[in-house]
């Protein structure tokens, strides 16, 4: 077994000894194979619905190395991320990634990555409601950071 998805699968088995969390686990390595930073699920632990394994190791990275831009780094994951988790991982510019479990093998235990996707398909319609209001006058504040060079990351 490859020895970072071996560090994973172990943060995740911690994880759900430690009842934090459901079975996920991740690690953030360098080019060179140090680690960075790991994660486990904690969602239950912080009663915090975005503390995926994927979420804690990205923020624990980014905090360690004082950056938002983890382009250089690698992340090994025990299962494909979920639709939050892939945003995450695109925003922080990671382009590596390995995982094990697939989104059918979470889906199979009864998680349910599946029906974001549906939801981004265009499908569930009625599984949240998003209604716009007041856009002009939020769009100032949007209008001032360009015109001062707000930072674009």
């Amino acid at each position: 077994m490859n020895r970072y998805m071996e560090l994973a699968k172990q943060n995740a088995e911690k994880g759900v000894e430690r009842g934090e969390g459901g079975p996920f686990g991740a690690v953030i390595v360098d080019k060179q194979g140090n680690i960075v930073s790991n994660g486990n699920n904690q969602v239950i632990k912080n009663s915090d619905p975005t503390a995926h394994a994927e979420i804690v190791a990205i923020r624990e990275a980014c905090e360690k190395l004082h950056t938002y831009d983890l382009s250089d780094y690698i992340l090994y994951i025990s299962c494909e991320p979920c639709p939050m988790c892939l945003s995450a991982i695109i925003w922080a510019n990671i382009k590596e990634i390995y995982y094990a479990c697939t989104r059918k093998d979470a889906g199979e235990i009864g998680f349910r990555d599946d029906m974001i996707y549906e939801y981004l398909k265009g499908n569930n319609p009625d599984m949240i409601h998003l209604n716009k209001i007041d856009r002009e006058e939020c769009l100032e504040l949007f209008k001032k950071y360009k015109e001062e060079g707000g930072m674009i990351y």
